[in-house]
């Protein structure tokens, strides 16, 4: 049990009632099933530090808020909720995988859009904010990106952010209670076992209506298409290809034995954002379970159907070290999207601009996780086979 508990999910709505007068938290309460394990998971695992509590407080009562502000403004606007969107590439992989590298990338250019960092924690307008003026959003969401790196000073080393920086659509599925940001927040290991066998596709329906909100938001996105990326859609693969019918579904794939260390490396990081007690060890066997669960689950959807194979593209991490245009044109063959000269300047300027030697080294040891070479192999040797991967010498180390 923690010191300090967050309250209920009763009093948490009712808190969030409070904040913005409105009671409509959407057409159903399923969402109170996640919700509640998550709270009761918090309280009884998490050892939450006062600090802690206060984030997390806030980071679930911001997610009834914007649920409450999303069903309230689709009330007041029903084109909302049909607002055509074309999702063209969903990004998915390993974290530590490069995925963010080539989502970057991908939207770097006009044509294609993806959520900013400072929407995934407000996609909702506050209220009596003017339409395309989210000038105290903004400000909110930089006061909590100095507060993490204030708590976490080695965090732009493993993941480098800004406010306008393109960001994962995890942070928004959060606002249905089911993806795995807890989980790599907070030591939740019962909330994250549920998690595993969930449905996820009310939680990917919502993150649909949320792309919509956002684009009726926003008229410079008008004609773009949405290019999307979180790993979570490994451990939700069914969910997403339901939710995103007409996207090419873009893996990246790195070796494990390099991949799921990074990621415990920044787990660890964040668990010390909310409490004083960070099992490292533990750490690296809740991950090297979850992410090889995860990937066996999504490799037998992907064998048991060729329909939902073959709207995979498979990259590999080295390739994209090597030579991420010649990735970038395989998604926008695949996509039918058509690459420009234009285009690949402006990407060819911004791999100048954001790489890799700009930032301090990521620095970690696969031991100080309880983890060996060996035995991630075991624990991935289905993937690393399908993948043909053996263990070399560490590359440049990408997000």
């Amino acid at each position: 049990m923690t010191d300090y508990p967050i309250p209920s999910p009763q009093e948490l709505m009712a808190e969030a009632v409070r904040v913005t007068g409105l009671t409509d938290f959407g057409p159903s309460d399923w969402f109170l099933q996640p919700l509640t394990i998550q709270v009761d998971s918090i309280n009884s695992e998490a050892r939450l530090n006062e600090s802690g509590a206060a984030v997390q407080r806030g980071r679930l009562t911001g997610a009834l808020v914007n649920r409450l502000r999303l069903f309230e403004a689709i009330r007041q606007h029903p084109e909302i909720a049909i607002w055509p969107v074309k999702v063209a590439g969903v990004l998915l992989g390993l974290s530590r995988s490069g995925t963010t590298m080539m989502h970057r990338l991908l939207n770097s250019v006009p044509g294609i859009t993806a959520m900013k960092w400072w929407e995934t924690h407000h996609p909702a307008p506050f209220e009596n904010e003017a339409k395309g003026q989210p000038t105290e959003r903004r400000a909110q969401a930089q006061a909590l990106l100095d507060h993490m790196l204030a708590t976490i000073p080695d965090l732009m080393s493993i993941h480098p952010m800004s406010l306008d920086h393109v960001d994962e659509e995890i942070t928004v599925l959060d606002q249905s209670f089911m993806s795995t940001t807890p989980e790599s927040f907070l030591w939740i290991p019962s909330y994250a076992k549920w998690l595993e066998t969930a449905d996820h596709q009310p939680a990917y329906d919502e993150l649909v209506l949320w792309l919509r909100y956002l684009q009726w938001q926003d008229p410079s996105r008008e004609g773009a298409v949405w290019m999307l990326k979180t790993p979570n859609h490994i451990a939700a693969t069914s969910a997403a290809l339901k939710a995103f019918p007409d996207a090419t579904f873009i893996m990246t794939h790195r070796d494990p034995v390099r991949a799921i260390p990074s990621y415990c490396s920044m787990v660890s990081s964040l668990y010390r954002m909310s409490s004083d007690h960070v099992d490292m060890k533990a750490i690296g066997r809740h991950w090297q379970h979850r992410w090889s669960s995860a990937l066996r689950q999504l490799y037998d959807l992907r064998a048991g159907d060729p329909a939902v194979n073959a709207r995979f593209l498979d990259l590999q991490y080295d390739e994209i070290v090597a030579d991420p245009l010649a990735q970038v044109r395989k998604v926008y063959a695949r996509a039918n999207l058509d690459f420009t000269p234009e285009e690949e300047a402006i990407m060819r300027q911004s791999l100048k601009d954001n790489a890799r030697d700009n930032r301090p080294p990521h620095q970690y040891a696969l031991e100080n996780f309880g983890l060996s070479e060996e035995g991630l192999k075991e624990a991935f040797a289905f993937y690393r086979q399908k993948i043909g991967k053996v263990v070399g010498p560490a590359p440049t180390e990408l997000c």
